[in-house]
């Protein structure tokens, strides 16, 4: 994950330096990576240091220890005052706790596992996204093909969601309330969390038929 996360930033133009205990690893990174390589570990500040990170915009903790990434994050963010901070975590308890202390968090092992949910069990998975508070989340709703070809502001008016994006043929779409529903089209939408299975009724039944109830 940290060699295509490096490569990726890399692709976009920014300047990147990667930290890894292991000298080997930065074979991952491909011979035309033209950032820095930094031998050490994670949290030590005179590694952070060598890697310039007292002139970094941001900082990803992604090795393989959960304890490791955190306390990295945390002297990136508390003892260097990077605002933009995330680390990955495999414990899903591990990432709400630290979710909820500012620290941005992706539970790879949850993330993995919903991703599973949400084509086993397409009704009632697990929320992409909560806020720290848990009242709101975004999550990919189950629909109901008779939801097909209706626009998206009609979806929005009857479910009472907001229709954060689609995602129509492996591309997320960013829908306009003149947006008509396709079929195939997965539908995200953000809902309060004590309202989850009033939506997922309403996703699962349809659009109330024309003139009456």
């Amino acid at each position: 994950m940290g060699s295509a996360l490096a490569q990726n930033l890399e692709q976009q133009g920014h300047t990147v330096a990667v930290v890894d205990q292991d000298p080997t690893a930065f074979r991952r990174l491909g011979s035309s990576f033209g950032g820095r390589r930094v031998t050490g570990v994670g949290f030590d500040q005179d590694t952070l240091r060598e890697a310039g990170i007292e002139e970094a915009g941001a900082f990803a903790a992604v090795s393989s220890g959960d304890n490791s990434n955190i306390i990295a994050a945390r002297v990136a963010r508390e003892m260097f005052g990077i605002e933009n901070v995330a680390a990955r975590i495999y414990d899903p308890r591990r990432a709400e706790v630290y979710q909820r202390l500012g620290i941005p968090t992706v539970a790879t092992v949850r993330w993995t596992a919903d991703q599973m949910l949400r084509r086993l069990l397409p009704s009632g998975a697990e929320p992409l996204w909560r806020d720290p508070t848990g009242g709101v989340q975004l999550a990919e709703v189950h629909t109901s093909t008779a939801w097909v070809g209706h626009k998206i502001s009609r979806i929005q008016e009857e479910t009472g969601v907001r229709v954060a994006f689609l995602t129509r043929l492996g591309e997320a779409v960013l829908p306009t309330s003149q947006t008509v529903l396709q079929e195939g089209d997965l539908v995200h939408v953000m809902m309060r969390t004590d309202e989850v299975d009033t939506v997922e009724a309403a996703f699962a039944k349809g659009p109330e038929e024309e003139g009456g109830h």
